[in-house]
């Protein structure tokens, strides 16, 4: 069975009653009652024409009296629900999470415990600041919610491909949210940061620096949802059998590895496919390439939680890797798509106080808002307090409650009580909660302090992290993060915010200071103009590490090729020789090659065999794939140099600095780079020059592949040189 047979045979397998395409069964009190598969009202009559309202004669007006017609256009009138203020776009998978030990030393959740059980989840991803309509490669931070339905009840670890957040206090996340959203005045710009209210927040706001470096880096535009990292964000606890605490930091490290696209490249592609990242999950779950990441911990003694020299509930914070090492404790895979969007990917609810026993909160600030805000969120989006009843948001484990009534009540309770304690409830038995070892329990803090409106000191460093992170990226990292500050600051009307932002700026690296602003029209950065801003603290911490190689995305991954997407340029006279083999190893490889042509249906190839054609230039960009592959082929080359969708295709491919291989002939693709056979191929390019009669020796072959697979796996090649003035 092949993996794409699999994948649907899972679909089915997985497919829930109640679709109304299908016959199916009602037990009504011992009566069983057939529903043919035909259509029906959502009483379960049939309808007898989908196609005409009832009407007083042929022309004459509708009928009030259509029962039917009207049915059916109220529910159509009420389909929609209020998309969520923030995540609002989306997509969602299934899965299952295994642990690879028993982690009872830290703490008892019982989805922790058995490396033989199989925990299943559904996984939430989404972009935070657009609408449901916007692109999915716009520049922001994307959501990594993970519902887990355990033996205890549902956990939520809610969180983000970004380990910090822009504020501290919770206090402040509605007017982070109303800056960062289309200014209200003309509601533009959709789905993006780059504008005068996001950052005239942001720089009277130096907390929010660290996450601005991160924001401004290549995590805020992914790759694929497949290859980029999830976080907790928030430190929260463990807690074990003895009622023992440690502080837990939540990572997901993906097995692709860590990837983001040029911004240029991110642009292009949201005008291109819109659904780009929601496309390449949905396909790579169909294929059978099941996503998949490890879950990480680190873990921190309650009586070590002062010895990191900065403040474990700062959620502006992280926990360099070089200090605390991440565990990799289990494994995610996501296995299944949706089977409906709406009545999953959309009705899902998490909530990051969804816990279990053995996971508890710290007291960061913005995790507690956080635990009063979701409840709210839900009851307003989706009609009323009986969320939890949604299929998609209920829990598989046996669940009793006094709750009752209220909008969209699914459970028909039984009995005469609706308290506790009793002594009418089933069998007579009394029914009474006791306070005893059982359940949830929260961890027994001690605290006293007076009741304050003020933030501990120990927040008070805005820029040690935020360099840290600076100086942990590659050379091609930073010019992506100054080329990202400068757009973002350049589309800004207002010239003082400009100044700000490169006066806080100063604070992390002067030198950066200085390149964000040299296009921008403003004056020099002055760190102490910064500092002598109201309410601005900067008390630095002195870390034992410059540099943090865990923060950059560079040599990350198994160093495979699997799943990436290989782009095959053909017209009619390509020399199959050259094609097929480096075909064969590169699918062989994992990778999925799509063939692409000046017009769907075949080409011949010089041999006249018919080759056939996946895609044409004209309706798909080179921006949809990793790599391109150019094959030999006198008449075949010629054909594409003379299209200038074809020759912009792998400049383009070039700019963006991918691998690229071409054999024999198809290096003149390449020629007005200056690139010909017998040159010294610039970096991530592959030129064989191979005569074509000598492609059938396997050896020569397998050589060619052999170099590209390796080009591939580096994933982009920064290091070449003069890419501006490529013209693409």
């Amino acid at each position: 069975m092949t993996p794409q047979n699999k994948a649907a045979a899972g679909r089915r397998a997985g497919t829930k009653a109640g679709d109304g395409s299908n016959a199916k069964q009602q037990q009504l009190e011992g009566f069983t009652v057939e529903h043919p598969p035909t259509l029906t009202t959502n009483q379960g009559l049939q309808i007898p024409d989908n196609h005409n309202s009832l009407k007083a004669g042929v022309r004459g007006p509708t009928l009030l009296e259509d029962f039917i017609l009207r049915e059916k256009i109220t529910h159509f009138d009420h389909e929609r629900i209020p998309e969520r203020a923030v995540h609002a776009r989306g997509s969602a998978a299934h899965g299952y999470f295994h642990v690879y030990k028993s982690m009872s030393q830290f703490t008892c959740a019982d989805f922790l415990q058995d490396p033989d059980a199989k925990t299943p989840v559904f996984v939430r991803f989404s972009t935070v600041a657009g609408s449901r309509g916007s692109a999915d490669t716009v520049r922001d931070v994307r959501g990594f919610a993970v519902k887990f339905y355990t033996r205890e009840g549902n956990y939520d670890l809610v969180g983000n491909n970004i380990p910090v957040f822009f504020i501290q206090d919770a206090m402040k996340f509605p007017d982070l949210i109303h800056a960062v959203k289309p200014e209200p005045h003309h509601e533009m710009p959709q789905a993006a940061s780059a504008h005068d209210t996001f950052w005239d927040f942001a720089s009277l706001m130096p907390e929010s620096t660290h996450m601005l470096m991160w924001a401004m880096s290549d995590r805020a535009i992914p790759r694929s949802l497949r290859m980029m990292e999830g976080f907790g964000v928030h430190t929260f606890r463990f807690i074990n059998s003895r009622g023992e605490s440690h502080f837990v930091k939540f990572h997901w490290k993906p097995k692709l590895g860590v990837h983001g696209l040029l911004w240029d490249e991110a642009q292009k592609i949201a005008g291109k496919d819109a659904d780009f990242h929601r496309r390449d999950l949905w396909e790579a779950i169909e294929n059978g390439d099941f996503p998949e990441w490890e879950l990480g911990v680190q873990i921190v003694p309650q009586d070590k939680e002062h010895s990191l020299g900065f403040d474990l509930l700062d959620p502006t914070k992280l926990i360099p890797e070089e200090m605390v090492p991440v565990q990799k404790i289990g494994k995610l895979v996501l296995n299944r798509n949706p089977d409906n969007f709406f009545a999953e990917t959309e009705q899902v609810a998490f909530h990051p106080g969804h816990v279990v026993p053995g996971i508890d909160f710290s007291n960061d600030p913005l995790l507690q808002g956080r635990l009063f805000s979701y409840t709210d969120t839900q009851i307003s989006r989706l009609g009323g307090a009986n969320f939890h009843e949604l299929p998609i948001n209920k829990a598989v484990c046996p669940f009793h409650n006094m709750q009752r009534d209220g909008m969209h009540r699914q459970t028909i309770a039984r009995g005469q009580v609706a308290y506790e304690p009793n002594t009418l409830g089933s069998g007579g038995a009394e029914f009474r909660v006791d306070g005893g070892s059982n359940g949830f329990q929260s961890f027994p803090e001690e605290i006293d302090p007076p009741k304050v409106r003020r933030r501990s000191p120990s927040f008070d460093d805005h820029f040690t992290q935020a360099r840290l992170f600076f100086n942990s990226q590659s050379a091609a990292e930073k010019e992506h993060i100054v080329a990202a500050f400068r757009f973002e600051l350049s589309k800004l009307e207002v010239p003082a915010i400009r100044q700000r932002m490169v006066d806080n700026l100063a604070h992390v690296d002067e030198k950066l200071a200085r390149r964000v602003a040299e296009p921008l029209g403003i004056g020099e950065p002055d760190a102490k103009a910064a500092a002598g801003r109201a309410g601005f603290r900067d008390h630095r911490i002195a870390l034992p590490i410059d540099e943090s190689p865990a923060l950059s995305m560079a040599d990350t991954g198994d160093g495979s090729i699997r799943t990436r997407k290989i782009a095959i340029l053909v017209a009619d006279g390509v020399d199959s020789a050259s094609l097929k083999p480096i075909r064969d190893a590169l699918e062989q490889a994992g990778a999925q090659c799509k063939v692409v042509g000046p017009r769907l249906g075949t080409v011949a190839s010089a041999s006249r065999r018919q080759i056939d054609v996946d895609m044409t230039f004209a309706n798909t960009p080179s921006v949809m794939f990793d790599a391109v592959l150019v094959p030999a082929g006198t008449d075949s080359a010629a054909a594409l140099a003379a299209i200038g969708d074809a020759v912009h295709f792998v400049l383009e491919a070039y700019k963006h600095c991918k691998a690229i291989c071409t054999v024999g002939e198809g290096v003149q693709l390449l020629s007005t780079l200056g690139i010909v056979a017998d040159s010294d191929a610039p970096a991530g390019v592959v030129v064989a020059a191979t005569p074509v009669t000598n492609l059938g020796d396997a050896t020569a072959a397998t050589q060619i592949a052999h170099d590209f697979i390796a080009a591939i796996a580096k994933h982009r090649h920064w290091d070449r040189a003069n890419i501006d003035a490529v013209p693409a």
